[in-house]
């Protein structure tokens, strides 16, 4: 039965997701502002033009590297290898930004952002699907992981194409990208997980957090500290969020007889 903590925690969902879906409705169509793609870095080191901005991102496939490594070599992570494919997808998606996002800032424009989104829509969907099946539903968060890929990427596709006909709609594409940043934590302090431990996932996103605001204090940031941009800064501390998630679970938790009880907890409740 749930406890009086989780059905709050439901509520809390269900009031979000109505906020957001009346916001969908209500707030007129958000296009791409261009000055977006004005960065502070516009250094060309080794022939590279915006040369941190997309250096930066090797940090993002050194980290996506590590976990698919993590994940295929190791059996004795703090994972769910029910749902072993969420967590590939997850990483996967990192190193993907790695290229997406460089290919971007070599060239920065709509016609480049479309890649820079994708991987990371692949980003967001797969740690989703991790949240559900960690804190709700093996079974759900198995099913829900193709589905929402999809809504990812058509979220970015969506925009795309309303972009190229003169009335880009960035809508899906900014509750893709914060529905699970605003709900993670609700979950996190309204329902338990399989594991134990959870402080890998508060700090992935004190980390983000921390990204967001690098990046919109890019110039600001350039102008301090001389060497590096803010958006350079965003790559590193979100491929530290992921490496921080890694090490997570790498984590030894001398709990073997909790996680199974929780594990067969939510199996019987699927």
């Amino acid at each position: 039965m749930e406890s009086t903590k989780e059905k709050m925690g439901v509520f809390f969902i269900i009031c979000f997701v109505i906020v957001v879906t009346v916001s969908f409705l209500i707030v007129p169509p958000i296009t791409q502002d261009i000055m977006y793609h004005q960065f502070s870095d516009k250094d060309t080191v080794f022939g590279i033009p915006n040369a941190l901005n997309v250096l930066s991102n090797i940090f993002f496939l050194a980290v996506g590297c590590l976990g698919l490594v993590s994940i295929l070599k190791n059996r004795d992570l703090n994972i769910l290898y029910e749902n072993k494919y969420a967590y590939i997808t997850l990483f996967l998606g990192a190193a993907l930004v790695s290229f997406g996002s460089g290919y971007y800032h070599l060239y920065p424009s709509n016609d480049t952002l479309v890649w820079d989104r994708l991987p990371m829509t692949i980003v967001f969907m797969g740690l989703l699907s991790i949240i559900i099946s960690e804190f709700f539903s093996i079974k759900f968060g198995k099913v829900f992981l193709l589905p929402l890929l999809l809504i990812g990427l058509s979220s970015v596709i969506y925009w795309d194409v309303t972009e190229m006909n003169g009335k880009g709609d960035l809508r899906p594409y900014i509750i893709v990208q914060f529905f699970p940043i605003a709900a993670i934590p609700i979950v996190l302090c309204m329902f338990t997980s399989v594991f134990e431990k959870v402080d890998h996932y508060w700090w992935l996103l004190a980390t983000y957090i921390l990204a967001k605001l690098f990046e919109h204090y890019d110039f600001i940031l350039h102008d301090i500290m001389v060497v590096i941009s803010g958006h350079s800064l965003k790559h590193i501390f979100a491929a530290i969020g992921l490496l921080i998630l890694i090490k997570g679970y790498q984590a030894k938790e001398d709990l073997s007889n909790n996680i199974k009880q929780n594990t067969t907890k939510m199996l019987d409740n699927d």
